[in-house]
């Protein structure tokens, strides 16, 4: 029954994860920037899909950029220095113009708009508006970074020789500091994907190039929505 229980449990997990509609778009992203890594730019299968994909994630992003919205008219965490809560607002401010526009690019894509000129120029600023977005949260996740790492070693000297690892707040502070590294690297990734979409580089950040790290962040991505496992209940 004990294995039973633990099948039961790792599904449920499962279901849970699918259930996220942001879930489910990170892994059609992944596809997405596989095929695109695979077909290399040339027509056949691969970028059929990769356009599919595309089209398709879309769908998942309808009205997303109210979340953005809300975090730009949201007050920020107390303490937060001005130049860090300036980056952030401007961050939210980027990626909820990316999402909305988004929107028309689909309207376009879908034969809805039919201005096929403007819908590309749309879609190009949109882009430089996730770019933006991904530069803002490179600068945040530094900053953050660099104040953690402060408050981090001001408890180490508190703690004196005692083990660090035994201090809860020490802990929720590493994990923290891990959390906030991940975010930098796939954010950094990101500022090149978004170079590779706009073919500002194409003779470095070829599509696959674009596909490669593209499938990299997606995977960040899913790894980062990945439910906590139920904690054991002890007797």
């Amino acid at each position: 029954m004990s294995t039973l229980d633990a099948t039961r449990a790792e599904l449920a997990l499962i279901v849970l994860y699918l259930n996220k509609a942001e879930a489910r778009d990170k892994i059609c992203r992944a596809i997405q920037y596989g095929s695109k890594f695979l077909s290399n730019g040339q027509p056949g299968t691969a970028q059929n899909v990769d356009k599919s994909t595309s089209l398709a994630r879309k769908v998942f992003r309808l009205f997303k950029f109210v979340n953005d919205l809300h975090g730009l008219i949201s007050p920020v965490p107390r303490g937060t220095p001005l130049p860090l809560a300036l980056l952030g607002k401007s961050k939210n401010a980027l990626l909820s113009t990316f999402l909305f526009l988004d929107q028309i690019v689909w309207l376009g894509r879908t034969g809805i708009y039919k201005n096929k000129e403007r819908t590309e120029l749309i879609g190009r600023i949109s882009l430089f508006c996730w770019m933006g977005s991904s530069i803002c949260t490179t600068l945040v996740e530094l900053g953050e970074l660099r104040r953690l790492s402060k408050s981090m070693k001001k408890l180490e000297k508190n703690l004196k020789d005692s083990d660090n690892y035994k201090n809860e707040e020490y802990c929720a502070k590493l994990q923290k500091s891990n959390e906030r590294t991940l975010a930098l690297v796939k954010a950094g990734l990101d500022i090149v994907v978004a170079v590779g979409l706009l073919q500002l580089a194409p003779k470095k950040v070829t599509p696959r190039v674009t596909g490669a790290l593209g499938f990299a962040t997606s995977f960040i991505s899913c790894y980062q929505l990945l439910p906590s496992p139920p904690k054991s209940k002890v007797n």
